[in-house]
């Protein structure tokens, strides 16, 4: 199955872009989400080089972000760039798990592969993946046990049926 960035741009904007007035872009080398303002009256998920994982990833953090960080460049959010340390490490992972538990849901919607991402090529450790992504599985099952969110859902059904993807059941998220 072929994974085209345009793709996703054009379901992720026929979903959504007419209620919240938000749409994705393709962007450079950095991922940023950059609210309405007197230049551009529509919010922009820009994310990075083409990638549809990078794609996938900055729409999970949108569907996290509530309606006042939406109205925030990077919906007002802490991030350590590259190079923390164990402690650091920590603190991002806990912050992340429930974004790329969105992400995960995502991925399997359209049948794109996902790998947890520790972001931390040039730390003074070797993060724990297995144990993190983990993590995001016992996320993505109470997710799915309590029902998707209205947004991660909306969009989950648009990839689904462009992807002709079958309904999600716990068994699709594997950790590996």
């Amino acid at each position: 199955m072929k994974h085209e960035y345009q793709d996703l741009i054009n379901i992720f904007n026929a979903t959504f872009f007419a209620e919240f007035n938000t749409k994705l872009e393709l962007g450079g080398d950095e991922p940023i989400y950059l609210p309405a303002d007197d230049n551009i009256a529509y919010h922009r998920i820009i994310f990075a080089r083409g990638f549809y994982a990078s794609g996938l990833h900055e729409i999970a953090h949108w569907c996290v972000a509530g309606p006042q960080r939406r109205l925030l460049e990077d919906f007002g959010y802490w991030y350590e760039p590259d190079g923390r340390t164990a402690t650091v490490q920590a603190e991002f992972e806990k912050v992340e798990i429930r974004p790329q538990a969105y992400e995960w849901i995502l991925a399997v919607s359209t049948g794109f592969p996902f790998s947890v991402s520790c972001d931390n090529l040039n730390g003074d450790f070797e993060p724990n993946r297995l144990e993190f992504m983990s993590k995001v599985h016992d996320e993505v099952e109470s997710i799915l046990q309590q029902g998707i969110p209205p947004r991660v859902l909306m969009l989950s059904e648009a990839l689904r049926t462009f992807y002709q993807i079958p309904p999600l059941a716990i068994n699709q998220f594997q950790v590996k």
